[in-house]
């Protein structure tokens, strides 16, 4: 069976799919890709489904050898590169690998999240429907460490990839919220301070939570509720006040009120925000937010197509007429 070896990886490295849906109410966390639109355009240039199994590298890079082959592979991430035996390829193509070649690829630095997709997906065994890791339960598998080999079918096609210009990481707009379930706990001053003032990235901040650091923010009623269900985007105000964003990893009930909530499309943005730098927060409405996930929903689902035979692999040349006046051998 094809597989890829890991050769060189950072504390964090795991894999994520879209996650372990519809098992919360059983006290399963979703987990999955905590950037969903870098893990679709990952596997776009590997020719796979948006939601497929992939590797996310957190801040560091890693290096991968073939075993068997031939495999297709793709890499993206904000600043992401890729090298296979150190020659430099297209952040926005799949490489097509075989035995004993190896890929380098290099750290987001332009974010915090990286994706590393390979034709057919990575082939773990699925847990509750999914291959996400959740490292603090151990469902889905363990962190990824140098000599595990994840098994991947290398696919049919093999044809390397390309994507258009375009589509790539939208831009650093405000990230858009909406009010929470304890909203009406806080008053009009703790509101003013979260959508006027700059937040900052907390290093203390993982895929269970992303910790803000910035203007306190108190609850007329106290910070502590009957513990209620919470949900990947959930801005949480712990008795500190400085507000928490849960994260994929979040865990499925909790006992601090949750003055807002970051909608799911601006949620990808957010992890890949690096530590320390800031980030703000500007309200919507809930139909805003639906037609903003309906409008990233079909974003991912277009990647698919989108993604091309790169210029110059031979189904490519096949699609051209590359010389004019040409016929048939029986038409002479």
């Amino acid at each position: 069976m094809t597989a890829l070896e890991i050769v060189i990886c950072g504390p964090g490295a795991s894999v994520q799919d879209a996650g372990r849906l519809g098992f919360r109410r059983f006290g399963v966390s979703t987990a999955g890709a905590m950037d969903r639109r870098a893990l679709a355009l990952a596997n776009a240039l590997a020719g796979n489904p948006p939601d497929t199994a992939a590797v996310e590298l957190p801040l560091a890079g890693a290096a991968f050898r073939v075993v068997g082959g031939p495999v297709l592979v793709a890499a993206h991430g904000p600043g992401t590169t890729l090298a296979v035996s150190g020659r430099p390829s297209s952040e926005r193509s799949s490489v097509l690998l075989v035995d004993g070649d190896t890929v380098k690829i290099g750290a987001p630095r332009e974010g915090v999240y990286s994706y590393v997709a390979v034709a057919g997906g990575i082939r773990t065994r699925p847990v509750l429907g999914s291959r996400s890791c959740h490292r603090r339960s151990g469902i889905g598998g363990d962190m990824l460490s140098p000599g595990d080999r994840l098994p991947c079918d290398g696919g049919s096609d093999n044809v390397p990839l390309s994507l258009p210009e375009g589509k790539g990481h939208d831009g650093s707009d405000a990230i858009r919220i909406v009010p929470g379930p304890q909203a009406d706990r806080f008053e009009e001053e703790a509101w003013l301070r979260l959508l006027s003032s700059s937040y900052r990235i907390s290093p203390r901040s993982d895929r269970m939570g992303i910790r803000l650091e910035g203007p306190v923010l108190r609850s007329s009623m106290g910070h502590d509720i009957v513990s209620e269900g919470v949900v990947p985007g959930s801005v949480q105000v712990p008795g500190h006040g400085h507000p928490v964003v849960l994260g994929r990893d979040c865990q499925t009930t909790g006992g601090y009120p949750k003055i807002a909530t970051v909608i799911s499309a601006d949620l990808d943005r957010l992890a890949q925000v690096p530590m320390g730098r800031d980030v703000r927060f500007r309200i919507v409405s809930a139909g805003d937010a639906i037609d903003a996930a309906r409008r990233s929903a079909l974003w991912c689902n277009s990647l698919e197509l989108a993604a091309k035979p790169v210029s110059g692999s031979l189904p490519d040349l096949l699609s051209h007429n590359l010389i004019g006046g040409m016929t048939k051998g029986d038409e002479l």
